[in-house]
């Protein structure tokens, strides 16, 4: 792939990256070599503390650390942290490097795509106007206030729009589009993916309605492979914005916005260094040039290899389980540009073997050698259970041990589990239940409304502000209850009350999901 032409100021201001005729290439392979030295990489860097590593086998989530960096962008990061640089220099260095390498107008290094979304809002509303930037998020009096965001669209990270202080206005259809288009529309916030390209208020078809009223379009394509040329601002996007710790395998704590080159200049002055709202979203020196570094490995890559590598592994982990009776396995190929990879699918029957593969899961994160998966159903009949191994992050060697874990306790079926193997429920727990949950600063008055049918339950769990559906089981004296919310703008809750009853009072813990875990107890009303 050709790349854009250098001058020799731009080659001695980039004189740091790799992947270009500047990049010093011998120093940083000897300065990541000393650094190696000094720092082993071993996992006792974690257990020193009282953390325990994991395999990843599920994916680049943000909760169990995203990526791996790869090699060059850990060298690119070292020889970064040793010299002083002007920020507000490296960032227009990098934009135009950016812009060589992916083919979009300039490019920004950002905290995360979190952080990409926020400073590309700020950049529609206020564009690089510091009368403006300093009010944030408080936004009367501005011109353009409002942003469009498909029903499609709408998810727990459009909160990255929100926090600008931007009113959001959801469209369902073209001629919503047009009716809330008007003077204050800053912009409009498309996410990327997730059946989104099949939606009547795709892209292709939002771009010349928009762009006719000269609205700029934001894609948040976290997850995405980047496509050169990009496939977003070729659609008709203004601005893309990725992560940097997933498939790319920059830093974790760095993201990526491309596009029309004043907003995105402009984006940077909402961006740290510079004070106001954004300065809690700061990117070093050493983010900055390990995202450069990453994109500058993302057009060297051999992708094809990488792909055969993955599929190896997953036919690794299928032989190895398919040797138990019961147990069968299926490759999923993916679809669309998000997460690309392949993954396996391993099912049974949860009545032959006794335990779902939620239990599996949460045996194989809870005990050593620790591995991250993600439990699967597929419905019948008959109904079957399972896990899903994604090989995206996997290390050479981590496919044998995953075969072997899961070949373990899939011959062995030790494993208990409530929710497949029942007992004769020891209460009725029809009716309303007034709950108090101790979270780990504060507490709360929530209540669950229950219907029993023999070992199942359901009904409404009552929050603050949210009232969502709930199901469960009991089992003997053993309850679990769940509900899920993922309301209209955009939040999720996911509530799991485990434990169990004894006469008119519950009592047990609370798995919150992201938002850690609680204790709880309840009364019969």
């Amino acid at each position: 792939m050709a790349d854009a032409p250098l001058s020799r100021r731009d080659l001695l201001r980039l004189s740091l990256l790799v992947g270009t005729e500047a990049s010093l290439a011998a120093p940083l392979a000897a300065e990541a070599g000393q650094a190696q030295a000094r720092t082993p990489a071993t996992p006792e860097v974690y257990r020193a503390i009282g953390v325990t590593p994991l395999i990843n086998a599920r994916g680049t989530f943000t909760i169990i650390s995203g990526s791996l960096m790869l090699p060059e962008v850990r060298t690119a990061m070292d020889a970064a942290a040793r010299h002083h640089v002007h920020l507000d220099e490296l960032a227009e260095a990098i934009g135009a490097r950016l812009a060589a390498l992916t083919r979009a107008e300039w490019g920004l290094v950002t905290s995360g795509c979190s952080a990409a979304i926020t400073h590309a809002t700020a950049a529609c509303v206020a564009g690089g106007n510091p009368d403006l930037h300093v009010r944030i998020p408080d936004l009367r009096g501005f011109a353009r206030d409002e942003v469009i965001i498909p029903t499609h669209s709408r998810n727990v990270y459009d909160a990255a729009v929100r926090v600008v202080g931007t009113r959001v206005l959801e469209v369902s259809t073209v001629a919503e589009l047009e009716h809330a288009l008007g003077p204050r529309t800053a912009m409009i916030y498309i996410l990327a993916g997730g059946g989104a390209d099949q939606s009547v208020l795709n892209l292709k078809a939002i771009a010349p309605v928009a762009l006719a009223k000269g609205v700029p379009i934001l894609v948040d394509a976290a997850a995405e492979i980047l496509t050169i040329p990009n496939v977003h601002l070729e659609n008709g996007a203004t601005l893309v914005a990725y992560s940097g710790g997933k498939c790319l395998r920059g830093p974790q704590a760095a993201g990526l916005l491309l596009g029309r080159k004043d907003l995105v200049r402009a984006a940077w002055v909402h961006s740290a260094p510079h004070h106001g709202p954004g300065r809690a979203m700061k990117v070093g020196k050493e983010e900055a040039i390990g995202m450069l570094a990453a994109v500058e490995m993302w057009v060297k890559r051999d992708h094809d290899a990488e792909w055969k590598q993955w599929t190896s592994r997953l036919d690794r982990i299928a032989t190895r389980v398919s040797a138990v009776a019961g147990v069968t396995t299926t490759v999923m190929q993916p679809n669309g540009l998000s997460n690309r990879t392949p993954s396996l699918r391993v099912w049974w029957d949860p009545q032959r073997f006794g335990f779902s593969g939620e239990t599996v899961a949460r045996t194989l994160l809870e005990t050593e050698p620790r591995i991250a998966l993600v439990a699967a159903r597929r419905p019948g009949p008959p109904m079957e259970t399972g896990v899903a191994v994604t090989p995206y992050m996997m290390s050479p060697g981590d496919e044998q041990i995953v075969g072997d874990r899961l070949h373990a306790l899939l011959s062995r079926r030790e494993l208990r589990d409530p929710a497949v193997v029942t007992a004769t429920p020891a209460a009725d727990l029809s009716g309303r239940w007034d709950v108090r949950i101790q979270y780990s600063a504060g507490a709360s008055t929530h209540a669950l409304h229950i219907r029993q049918r023999n070992d199942q339950l359901d009904g409404t769990h009552q929050g603050e502000f949210v009232s969502r559906d709930l199901t469960g089981t009991i089992s003997g004296r053993d309850v679990r209850i769940r509900s899920v919310t993922s309301g209209q703008t955009g939040d999720a809750l996911s509530f799991t009350f485990t434990g169990t009853v004894s006469g008119n009072q519950m009592e047990g813990s609370l798995d919150m999901g992201e938002y850690l875990g609680a204790t709880w107890t309840a009364t019969r009303a």
